[in-house]
C-alpha cells in the first residue's frame, strides 16, 4: 500500500511539474515576483483539538521564518464547510492551500477546486484523494502503528486488547490501524478483542472505551489512534489506567506526555506537529519560486515511554 501510494504522489508531482512547465510564468497569477507578497491558506479539519493547535503553531512560525501571510480556516470536523472555505480561499486568490482533510475521501471536491483556479495544494498530516497534489507532508504512520502495537504487547503481556480507532474516512486512521494490525500479527500472543471508531474525540474515547469494556472485560490493555481518545481511556478506566490496564496513545500531545510520566499511559506514539506544520508551508513557498518540491514529506515519529518522558517534556 505504501509503495502504490508513493507512485500515485509521484505521478501527481510529474503532472504538476508538467502543468507549471506550459504555463507563462509572467502571466502566472499563483507565481510570486521577486520580494513580492504570498499568501497562503491554511484549510484544517479542526484547530481546537491539541495536535492541531501545535500543527497550527508550526505553521504561524513559518509565516515568520518565510514572511508570508496564512489565512487560517477551522472546519470543524465537517468535511461540506471545509470544502466552502476552500472555495472562498480560492475566491480570495491565494497562492497556495495547505489541506488538512476532514475526510480523505471527500477531500476530492476541495483538491479540485483549487487545481481548476491553478492553485497548488499541500496535503498535511493525512492523504488528499483527488486532485492535484504538489506534496503530502504526513508522520510515517504506518510505521507509528507498527510501534504502538509493540509498546502495548511489551506493557501488557499475552491476552486481547482494544482497538480505538479515529475519523474512519482519514488516511491518519487507516495507516495507523494498519500498521497496528501488522504489529500484531507479529506477536501471536496479542490479539484484537475489539475495534470501534470515538472519531478521535475524548468524550467519545470515554464513552466508547466503557462500551468495549462492558462488552470484553477481560481485556488488558488498548491502542487509541490519537492521545485525545487515550486520555479519555484514562478517564473510563480510572485508578485502573497504567495499574491493571494499559493503554498506549497517539500524537505526543503535552497532556499525554504529562500522563506517561504519572504512568496512566503505558506510551505514546510521538509526532512532531510543528515541524509537520513548518514543512508544508516550505514546500508550498519552494514550489511557488519554482524550486524542486518533495512529493512526499515524512516526518519521523518516536516511542514515548516512562523511560524517555523526560527527553519530550523539556523540548
Amino acid at each position: 500500500m505504501r509503495h502504490s501510494r508513493r507512485a500515485l504522489l509521484a505521478a501527481a508531482t510529474a503532472a504538476a511539474l508538467v502543468f507549471v512547465a506550459a504555463c507563462d510564468p509572467s502571466s502566472d497569477a499563483n507565481t510570486p515576483a521577486a520580494g513580492g507578497d504570498i499568501t497562503i491558506g491554511f484549510a484544517s479539519s479542526t484547530l481546537t483539538n491539541p495536535f492541531f493547535i501545535q500543527l497550527r503553531e508550526g505553521v504561524q512560525q513559518a509565516e515568520k521564518e518565510f514572511g508570508v501571510k496564512i489565512v487560517y480556516m477551522d472546519a470543524n470536523n465537517d468535511a461540506a464547510t471545509q470544502l466552502e472555505q476552500v472555495q472562498s480561499l480560492v475566491t480570495q486568490k491565494v497562492k497556495a492551500i495547505l489541506l488538512n482533510p476532514v475526510d480523505t475521501q471527500q477531500s476530492g471536491e476541495s483538491a479540485k477546486a483549487a487545481e481548476n483556479a491553478r492553485i497548488p495544494l499541500v496535503a498535511v498530516d493525512r492523504a488528499v484523494t483527488g486532485g492535484r497534489v504538489i506534496s503530502e507532508v504526513s508522520s510515517d504512520n504506518v510505521q507509528g502503528g507498527v510501534d504502538a502495537a509493540a509498546a502495548l504487547a511489551k506493557a501488557t503481556g499475552p491476552g486481547e486488547v482494544l482497538h480505538l480507532q479515529g475519523l474512519l474516512g482519514t488516511s491518519a486512521s487507516r495507516d495507523r490501524g494498519e500498521g497496528f494490525q501488522q504489529g500484531l500479527a507479529l506477536r501471536s500472543s496479542v490479539r484484537i478483542a475489539l475495534s470501534k471508531s470515538a472519531e478521535f474525540d475524548r468524550a467519545k474515547g470515554m464513552s466508547v472505551t466503557t462500551d468495549m469494556l462492558t462488552a470484553k472485560p477481560g481485556v488488558k490493555g488498548l491502542f487509541a489512534e490519537n492521545d485525545d481518545m487515550a486520555l479519555g481511556a484514562v478517564q473510563a478506566l480510572g485508578d485502573k489506567a497504567g495499574k491493571t490496564f494499559q493503554i498506549v496513545g497517539f500524537d505526543g500531545t503535552p497532556e499525554a506526555l504529562a500522563a506517561v510520566e504519572s504512568g496512566k499511559l503505558a506510551a505514546t506514539v510521538a509526532q512532531q506537529p510543528k515541524e509537520l506544520g513548518r514543512q508544508a508551508v516550505e514546500q508550498a513557498i519552494r514550489y511557488l519560486k519554482g524550486q524542486t518540491v518533495r512529493n512526499l514529506v515524512e516526518i519521523p515519529t518516536r516511542v514515548v515511554t516512562k523511560a524517555n518522558v523526560r527527553e519530550f517534556l523539556t523540548n
